[in-house]
């Protein structure tokens, strides 16, 4: 792996090489970075789905989505595990378990649960957020949690959860950090409720077994169809009992699948074969940092990448120019002020590489 001091020779490398990068195919196949959500299903796991045993599911008699369920709950260290069409439903779901009208619960102030779940949560569930601003590391400042923890008092919202997210921003939340807000969680009894979206990547990058993040929460979602390759699907994880009262949220905001093992095989699959080599994403996130390091005009944000995404700022501002050049030539990603490339299944060394070029071209020009 290259390390940030290797940045100025890869560089060098592949501008020195343009014969070879010439037959690399960026100009004709997109290289997409926009998201971890661009995974396509192999072979394989189309097979898989294809050959699912299947069953309704509002029924409980799916047993392909049963087996789902069983599985990733054990392996989180949950009672029973509830499969849902999407983490934003999935999250959703789990605050309506939760929370009662009027509650409130703590959160973070760039989590998708606040920022980019469409407000369920308040919409739908009339339940109030309070975000906190994040510190650089991605997590919550304890002192402020504890701050916005409301008195008992009916002038206000009743505090009733505390939702984290790891990864956030692709930086993993240490276990230190989660064992201090759990603690705080119980002292003021607080719901502890993760989105680990990316809980996998967060393991991984760890070397931990993923019970030992999701274990300590009282209920995590956790995403099939970002880095695990499945085509869709989350599971909200937490003790029967929540899991009994999810049921019948998901049932009423739409949630309820028919044969829905043909999706729930996909995600089987992904668990059987695919959470080891997100440390190739991993991998491939700190090729990009290396190769971009030294270019002149950009900053890679952090310096570093956590897991599977890199973050860039261009030092004149123009990052829209920067964006619509990259694409110009194939080269995608979200953000303008700060760009986010994100790898994932699918993305191989030989597309970072040119990936790397395409952006040394454009600083390149000035």
């Amino acid at each position: 792996m290259l390390g940030i001091g290797d940045g100025l020779t890869y560089y060098l490398f592949l501008k020195l090489n343009k014969a070879l990068l010439e037959t690399m195919p960026h100009t004709q196949t997109p290289i997409d970075l926009r998201s971890d959500t661009f995974t396509t299903p192999c072979a394989a796991m189309r097979r898989a789905m294809a050959d699912a045993e299947v069953g309704d599911d509002v029924f409980g008699e799916d047993p392909t989505v049963n087996r789902l369920q069983a599985m990733l709950a054990e392996q989180a260290g949950h009672e029973a595990g509830l499969f849902f069409p999407s983490g934003t439903q999935s999250n959703l779901v789990a605050l309506l378990a939760h929370c009662q009208r009027g509650d409130e619960y703590i959160v973070g102030q760039n989590a998708h649960t606040y920022r980019y779940e469409a407000g369920g949560a308040a919409v739908l569930g009339s339940i109030q957020p309070q975000p906190i601003e994040h510190d650089a590391d991605g997590t919550i400042s304890l002192a402020k949690i504890e701050a916005a923890i409301k008195a008992d008092d009916v002038h206000f919202a009743k505090s009733k959860l505390l939702a984290l997210e790891n990864t956030i921003g692709g930086k993993v939340i240490s276990s230190d950090y989660i064992d201090s807000a759990r603690e705080l969680a119980v002292l003021h009894g607080l719901i502890f409720h993760l989105d680990g979206a990316r809980v996998f990547n967060a393991a991984v990058a760890q070397q931990a077994d993923i019970a030992s993040i999701t274990g300590k929460f009282d209920s995590v979602s956790i995403c099939l169809s970002k880095g695990l390759g499945a085509p869709v699907g989350s599971v909200l994880v937490s003790s029967k009992a929540v899991i009994d009262e999810a049921r019948r949220w998901r049932k009423m905001v739409g949630g309820g699948m028919r044969q829905a093992g043909v999706l729930a095989a996909a995600g089987l699959f992904a668990l059987e074969h695919n959470v080891s080599r997100l440390q190739q994403d991993h991998e491939h996130a700190q090729l990009l940092v290396a190769g971009l390091s030294s270019i002149e005009g950009l900053t890679v944000i952090g310096g570093t990448a956590h897991t599977n995404m890199v973050f860039l700022s261009c030092d004149n501002g123009d990052g829209n120019a920067f964006l619509e050049f990259c694409k110009a030539r194939g080269l995608l990603f979200t953000g303008d002020k700060v760009a986010r490339l994100v790898l994932y299944k699918g993305i191989s060394a030989e597309q970072v590489s040119s990936a790397i070029e395409i952006i040394g071209d454009y600083f390149d020009g000035f």
